[in-house]
């Protein structure tokens, strides 16, 4: 399988996980979940998909978001076989996407950085 076929059905998946996680699942512990990335293996024997959510604050809640997700996996892979014409539907595992919550703690290390890099060269600029 080339590597745009597997891009093009990790698109596909995250797409469609996005509007059936949306509209069609009920469980009141998903809430508001953001799909963030969908990895297909060569094989497309699995996908991993990455999600974030604002209402998940902390481990435990992450953990309880993936964990429910994980247990309708058979369900919402049921969903996506029927919206498309591919021979097999990877089986889905979903992860929680850390980067979200790092962004913001990177964002201050960089800026950090760049202004002590600034303080740096104002010193070699000096008489």
């Amino acid at each position: 399988m080339t590597p745009t076929r597997a891009h093009r059905v990790a698109d596909f998946i995250r797409e469609e996980l996005a509007d059936i996680v949306r509209s069609e699942m009920r469980d009141p512990r998903v809430g508001m979940v953001s799909i963030t990335d969908a990895k297909v293996s060569r094989d497309l024997g699995f996908a991993d998909v990455f999600v974030s959510s604002l209402s998940a604050a902390d481990e435990a809640s992450r953990k309880e978001l993936v964990d429910v997700l994980n247990g309708a996996a058979g369900f919402l892979r049921t969903v996506v076989s029927k919206r498309h014409s591919m021979r097999t539907t990877p089986r889905l595992r979903f992860h929680y996407d850390e980067l979200i919550d790092e962004g913001p703690r990177i964002e201050a290390l960089i800026n950090r950085a760049l202004a002590s890099d600034g303080s740096v060269e104002e010193r070699h600029d000096g008489p």
